[in-house]
């Protein structure tokens, strides 16, 4: 006889019995409203049913999570992603081995009792008592899928599966009632297809398809006798009957199951006695999760089409609405991604810069007019490993999207100067002096009306034979610094400023691009998407459009699917089509016999761009386009500690990295390849005079023109591989000259020092 606890608590014998006491009872009460021939059980519990009627009777049932499938422009498979790996399939598409299988084992009496069994609960009971604890149970397999339906609901949140799971009075009766609701709503047939899409059969499968996938490699229907019975055993206890972790174990489980199945007459004895001598015959495939599985080096763009999903209110209005959306999966996802200019971008990489490299390279393209993103990948992979060089940080892109603080884009911010100036009213034929060396000219008015008047700040070119007059053709060419530092002095910060946000240029940091003369030489840090989204602009002569990366979402829910809507990109003037015909001409000018010369497409594509390269060397840009694809491929030290001088880059030695010379050549073997066999418009050219000749030296060939000798820059600090700021605790060189109190609005440092290392050029 059992006895009583000295604390005075039942033993596990009685609580088992009193549970399966209020089982019976909570069948009774079931018993006596659906089935009359039960009425006296009914009546003697009277006052249980009103208990039970004043319960909710609708049973909310959340769309099952399944794996989200994102694809690229031609629906190809780029990743998938999932909170819970699981794939819906209808009845038709289940072994029936798998059907009989599970219903033998779980509840064998499915077809002939409702939605409560009362013979099962009394076998139950009458064995439990026997073996002196709980042996075995009583729910049915609706009981079960309205479980699994709670648990379903509370997702991650282990406080609410635990509240799902608890094995509770009140829970079992909730239960009992919403068994019934669904066995009046659904029949027998579809609790069976909900049962088998929703229930969990370890190593992260949620559903049969998945499981069978994940043991079998197989579709779940083409499941056979022993493997149907395998998968059924494990819905018991997923970890006691791992089959990848204890086959043995599973071995015995999956036995009992073929055995039962002969025992009510699914199989027969001598098919159950065959099948229990085969082996478990696993085929297991790995779970194949995450932007870590995309294929053709898309982990950085599968990562941002996240980013984008949770940041925008398209998808929902909060952060957390939008996290259940994207968590509940079922999505389609067709991006902007195409799998020709991705696959042509990757190779440049690889071909150029090693993922052993100290340095990295990020590279991105957008098609003008349209803002979407065609390509996105950068030189050390998407991965966790940073011994490996790999890494979460995208490169590419905000510090708010996945990146990081961003990289002083030297001289390839000037040709946004030289498109504020023209729109202004300066002629593109318009001379400075330009000398080697002079001090930035003085005072330069900002947007608030107040003026930078600091006296003695030098800036020079890159080389002492860059002397002029230059015009802005030349200029632009080589280059020239100090033309464009008295460019912006004429017509001041804030025009620069203004067309760098008509054209979509921000801090990737997100902060507000400062206002100093040092902005025309690439002082703040930006990301590849925005400078090769900027020069699109360019491309389709003045229009911006804001950078997308998403196409259309379909969303599967239970046997529905839904179009989701989606981010669109709003374009709009920016400048006139004669200042960005300008820019083109100059640009052009720019490939074919200045700084950029290394990364031109040939005679029989229109190109254009603009090299740039950082002070001290921490970072080289080339950013470029053609009518219908735009570019931008940086080369650096995402923590901005090494410089690109003495440095070997893709089994090339270099004394000193310049634009023209490492990014330029990526950027051109990407082009070519992502343009190979497609349209080769021209640009809208404009006449620029060439000025007056007079006899001056020449700069030396190898030079790009790019870096000045003195720099003053804004913010230099870089994304680390940790998606944080680098600046906070880094030394930088120490200019050759005396910055002025002031004169760059710098971040200050941990240690209260500014940082003004900026971009040369």
């Amino acid at each position: 006889m059992s006895k009583k606890r000295s604390g005075g608590g039942l033993s596990p014998t009685q609580q088992a019995a009193k549970f399966l006491g209020v089982s019976v009872l909570a069948g009774a009460v079931m018993a006596g409203i659906a089935l009359p021939a039960a009425g006296a059980l009914g009546l003697a519990a009277k006052g249980s049913v009103e208990s039970f009627d004043e319960l909710p009777t609708n049973l909310k049932t959340p769309p099952l999570s399944q794996r989200t499938t994102i694809l690229d422009s031609k629906g190809g498979t780029i990743a998938t992603v999932y909170s819970r790996d699981r794939t819906v399939v209808e009845l038709k598409d289940i072994s029936p081995y798998m059907q009989k299988a599970i219903v033998a084992i779980e509840d064998s009496r499915f077809y002939q009792h409702g939605a409560v069994d009362l013979k099962g609960v009394l076998r139950a009971l009458n064995k439990n008592a026997q073996s002196g604890g709980v042996s075995q149970g009583a729910s049915t397999l609706t009981q079960q899928l309205v479980k699994n339906v709670a648990v379903e609901e509370a997702g991650d949140d282990p406080t609410k599966v635990a509240e799902a799971t608890q094995q509770t009075i009140g829970r079992k009766i909730r239960e009992l009632k919403y068994a019934i609701q669904l066995e009046e709503e659904l029949g027998k047939k579809k609790i069976l297809e909900n049962y088998l899409n929703i229930t969990f059969f370890g190593q992260q499968a949620y559903g049969v398809e998945a499981a069978s996938q994940r043991y079998f490699s197989k579709h779940a229907k083409d499941l056979d006798l022993e493997q149907s019975a395998l998968l059924a055993g494990i819905v018991q206890s997923p970890s006691r009957y791992d089959p990848v972790n204890d086959e043995a174990e599973a071995t015995k489980r999956r036995n009992t199951v073929l055995q039962r199945m002969a025992e009510v007459g699914d199989v027969s004895k001598a098919e159950a006695d065959k099948a229990k001598e085969q082996p478990l015959g696993l085929k297991v495939s790995k779970p194949k999760n995450g932007c870590i599985t995309a294929v053709k080096g898309a982990g950085f763009f599968c990562d941002y089409v996240r980013e984008v999903f949770l940041t925008d209110p398209v998808f929902g209005k909060t952060k957390e609405a939008r996290a259940k959306v994207w968590n509940q999966g079922g999505l389609t996802i067709r991006t902007t991604m195409d799998p020709q200019a991705q696959k042509s971008a990757q190779k440049s990489i690889k071909e150029h810069v090693y993922q052993k490299d100290d340095v990295a390279t990020a590279a991105t393209i957008v098609q003008p007019g349209t803002g979407k993103i065609l390509a996105m990948g950068q030189s050390r992979p998407y991965g966790i490993n940073t011994k490996k060089n790999e890494t979460t940080l995208n490169l590419s892109v905000n510090q708010s999207m996945g990146g990081g603080a961003g990289y002083q884009p030297g001289s390839t911010f000037k040709p946004i100067v030289a498109a504020a100036a023209i729109e202004g009213g300066t002629p593109a034929t318009q001379m400075y002096p330009s000398p080697y060396e002079m001090d930035y000219p003085a005072p330069v008015q900002e947007c608030s009306g107040n003026v930078w008047n600091e006296k003695g700040v030098p800036v020079s070119n890159e080389n002492e034979s860059e002397v002029g007059p230059y015009d802005m053709k030349t200029a632009t060419a080589k280059s020239v610094n100090t033309y464009y530092v008295q460019l912006i002095s004429d017509i001041g910060i804030c025009p620069v400023t203004e067309m760098a946000a008509k054209m979509g240029v921000e801090r990737a940091d997100g902060g507000k691009i400062q206002q100093a003369p040092s902005i025309a030489l690439g002082t703040q840090e930006m990301s590849p998407l925005t400078m090769a989204n900027a020069y699109a602009t360019f491309a389709s002569r003045g229009m911006y459009c804001t950078p997308v990366a998403i196409e259309s979402i379909t969303q599967r829910v239970g046997e529905k699917s839904k179009s989701l809507q989606v981010p669109k990109s709003t374009c709009s003037r920016a400048m006139s089509e004669t200042t960005a015909d300008t820019i083109n001409t100059l640009l052009k000018g720019v490939v074919e016999d200045g700084t950029g010369s290394q990364a031109g497409l040939g005679p029989s594509r229109d190109s254009a761009g603009k090299t740039g390269t950082t002070d001290e060397r921490f970072a080289a840009w080339f950013v470029g386009y053609t009518p219908n694809m735009a570019g931008a491929v940086w080369v650096g030290d995402p923590a901005h500690k090494r410089k690109m001088q003495q440095i070997t880059i893709g089994g090339v030695w270099h004394s000193k990295v310049f634009g023209g010379e490492v990014p330029g050549p990526i950027w051109r073997d990407m082009m070519s390849g992502a343009l190979e066999g497609r349209d080769a418009p021209n640009f809208t050219l404009v006449n620029i005079p060439d000025p007056p000749k007079k006899d001056k030296g020449k700069g030396d060939g190898n030079n790009d023109g790019d870096t000045a000798g003195n720099n003053n820059g804004g913010n230099d600090n870089g994304g680390n591989d940790n998606g944080g700021n680098d600046g906070g605790n880094t030394t930088f060189p120490t200019p050759t000259f005396s910055i002025p109190e002031g004169f760059i609005q710098g971040t200050t440092n941990g240690n209260g020092n500014s940082n003004n290392g900026g971009g040369r050029g």
